[in-house]
């Protein structure tokens, strides 16, 4: 076996909680269950990884078996990297029967005549769900297994979730493959973009909603004794602006949990008005900024603003319109023809 795939099944085992190594090794399947069973799971990792790689060695792994266990490993961990969405479009509405062997083919095949020093690996999964990664090399260099590109391609859906450790250069390369493959015409960035890939299925697959319609709030209850020497008209002024806050927030983001995103990002562009007279200011140039939010989970947590009391009831639409809109970056500007702001499309 070659050393730099033994060093990377090593490292690959190193990075696996101890106590659930064994469950993901006998899911690569690579390891007979009699090997596995001549391994000391409660010693250090460093040396399960040693005698990992020893049995890797007796069944002659190579860079094929090596990417197929950082597939699951990925598959099994993937809030470890950050996914961006991309959506594809087709010139009509026909639709095509999806032949997973042709996919794979020609994928293949425009990475190859592009680039040759690529290693591309696939693994299906049963929510018709294809993972592909692609570990990049140059004219003169082997792939580089240690900065890998993963695609997750839903078939029969225009959506593609993509982490990319990969030039500039090489990230045109990968959507045309995408797009030729799966027979489409064009493929766009959402920004839309969390560590959370089954967040970001949620929010583009419309497996999350909102109650816009259907939420009718019940009273709170009634406190059994009101306090002494308060006024009463003050109880029940608190008691309806409290329920005011309740309904209004669950018509915003529902009664489920909220997607999983870790930052919204606005980018302003805006010009200053004044009178030329003035002389206040000759700029000609937009004034530009950027604000970003960012909480490990920022949707729940602006859920949360209003009834603790930290924010009006409604939150400004730039923030709750975040799953409706299914992107977190925003560019913000001036209408050119009147006064006001729009969020880009």
């Amino acid at each position: 076996m070659d050393e730099t795939v033994a060093e990377y099944i090593r490292r690959t085992v190193l990075k696996i909680p101890r106590n659930e190594i064994k469950i993901l090794l006998q899911k690569w399947g690579f390891l007979s269950e009699a090997q596995l069973e001549t391994i000391n799971f409660h010693q250090i990792k460093d040396n399960i990884s040693q005698q990992v790689v020893q049995l890797c060695e007796e069944n002659s792994a190579d860079i094929k078996q090596a990417a197929v266990l950082d597939i699951i490993y990925n598959y099994i961990y993937p809030n470890k990297r950050v996914w961006s969405v991309y959506q594809m479009k087709k010139t009509g509405e026909e639709i095509e029967i999806f032949d997973l062997k042709d996919f794979k083919k020609e994928f293949k095949r425009q990475l190859r005549s592009a680039l040759k020093n690529v290693t591309i690996s696939f693994r299906e999964y049963e929510d018709n769900a294809i993972w592909i990664r692609i570990a990049w090399g140059t004219p003169y260099k082997k792939p580089n297994q240690y900065k890998t590109s993963y695609v997750v391609y839903h078939s029969q859906t225009p959506y593609v979730f993509i982490s990319a450790s990969v030039l500039k250069s090489n990230l045109p390369l990968l959507c045309q493959a995408l797009v030729v493959a799966s027979n489409y015409r064009d493929i766009r960035e959402m920004e839309l973009r969390s560590h959370s890939l089954n967040s970001l299925k949620d929010i583009v697959f419309k497996r999350y909603s909102q109650n816009f319609q259907t939420y009718h709030p019940k009273p709170l209850q009634e406190r059994s004794v009101a306090p002494e020497n308060v006024d009463l008209r003050i109880i029940n002024e608190n008691k309806s602006e409290k329920e005011r806050i309740q309904r209004v927030t669950r018509e915003i983001f529902g009664d489920g949990p909220q997607p999983k995103l870790e930052i919204a990002q606005y980018k302003l562009e805006t010009m200053f008005k004044s009178d030329p007279k003035m002389g206040v200011l000759n700029r000609k140039e937009p004034f530009r900024c950027l604000v970003k939010f960012s909480s490990p989970h920022l949707l729940e947590s602006l859920k949360s603003l209003a009834p603790v009391g930290m924010a009006d009831a409604p939150l400004s639409p730039l923030l709750t319109c975040i799953p409706q809109k299914a992107r977190n970056y925003f560019k913000i500007r001036e209408k050119t023809n009147f006064s006001g702001n729009f969020v880009s499309p």
